[in-house]
């Protein structure tokens, strides 16, 4: 049976993490302040860090059993016995900077089935098999995407935004049935882009009418995000990503050798492949819902210059409690017929990946919401 593990997220500044018997222990500074940390060089922030070490109070003392992985937002500090331990124990350890954008990843040696990755290649040379996945993962994301409007349109009291939602809807159809008939991946990057471009003009009616102005959003912007929509959404995308990564090592699959996104070095474009899927139906939807719900405000972003907008201390903490209560609870899966947590979406569509790339199953279905 699979299990769903936990994240250790660390995100207060200047935290030093380090093992104690088989436990994870967070130590912080004895005065902490809500005000934004002075920006220094990350040579001399570091060498602070160790420095001052044993300055700091433990805050909290965490066992490793059912720990999957460590992710650190901002400065933070790790002991060389925990990295080690770490990667003796298969507990990846994530970086992101206070923004949420990646930095780095730390784990063990490489594991898995190398026969399993020796297919992976060998089917990511065929251009049929690319086109074949990319059109799968692409319709998912657009379907699943259908299913956030026509939910949102059936939820909303007002007509002419039921309208709106639905007129979309009618599109979004369109392009499942141009995707059907696809020719190449060119084709399928045009009528994603396309599909993407309709949908989010119309995120702001999946809004409530007084958060509309608030949360107004234009268009998807990144590398900065430039309104509170976009940045609240680049980070949630981020920490999908990271679960895809994870998911796809766990059965043995190379996240880096993807189908349908570019190859790029240390870009994980097969986690970004499978991620297509989930992110309407897992990062929208709980972004629409904390907006909706007020537990995500004007006052959990910072404005800098520049017109970059990014999630501050609070509002990151706030998400990510969403984050990990969403990855908790359990939907029906289509295939399996069966309840099957959230967060172990990405680890069942991983496995069903492996076996149509082993030539176990004809095709790769993905994972539709109802």
């Amino acid at each position: 049976m699979q299990r769903l593990l936990n994240t250790l997220y660390v995100m207060t500044p200047h935290s030093y993490i380090r093992l104690e018997g088989d436990a994870v222990v967070i130590m912080v500074p004895p005065e902490k302040s809500d005000s934004e940390p002075v920006e220094k060089p990350e040579e001399q922030l570091e060498t602070e860090l160790q420095l001052n070490k044993y300055q700091r109070i433990k805050q909290a003392m965490i066992p490793f059993l059912n720990l999957e992985a460590i992710v650190c937002v901002g400065n933070s500090v790790l002991s060389s016995p925990l990295l080690s331990y770490c990667a003796k124990h298969a507990c990846r350890v994530v970086f992101l900077d206070r923004n949420g954008r990646f930095k780095a990843r730390l784990e063990g040696g490489i594991s898995g089935n190398v026969l399993l990755r020796q297919a992976q290649y060998r089917q990511a040379d065929k251009p049929d098999v690319c086109l074949t996945l990319a059109k799968s993962f692409i319709a998912g994301k657009i379907r699943n995407s259908r299913q956030v409007l026509l939910r949102s349109a059936r939820d909303s009291a007002s007509s002419s935004d039921q309208a709106v939602l639905r007129a979309q809807t009618q599109k979004l159809l369109a392009s499942l049935r141009a995707l059907k008939v696809a020719k190449s991946l060119g084709e399928v990057l045009g009528i994603e882009g396309e599909a993407a471009t309709g949908y989010f003009s119309v995120f702001d009616y999946l809004l409530k009418p007084e958060q509309r102005e608030v949360f107004e959003f234009k268009e998807r912007s990144r590398r900065p995000p430039r309104n509170r929509m976009n940045a609240l959404l680049s980070f949630l995308y981020t920490l999908i990503t990271h679960d895809c990564v994870s998911a796809l090592e766990t059965v043995g699959l190379d996240p880096q050798m993807g189908f349908f996104h570019q190859l790029r070095p240390g870009r994980p474009a097969l986690a970004l492949d499978l991620m297509e899927e989930f992110r309407a139906i897992f990062a929208d939807r709980l972004a629409i819902t904390l907006i909706n719900r007020l537990q995500i405000q004007k006052d959990d972003f910072d404005e800098r210059i520049g017109g970059a907008v990014y999630l501050n201390d609070k509002g990151r903490r706030t998400v990510l409690t969403a984050y990990r209560q969403r990855k908790l609870e359990t939907v029906q899966h289509p295939l399996y017929k069966s309840a099957v947590a959230i967060g172990l979406l990405p680890c069942e569509q991983a496995r069903l990946l492996a076996r149509f790339l082993r030539g176990d199953v004809e095709h790769y279905v993905p994972f539709l919401t109802r």
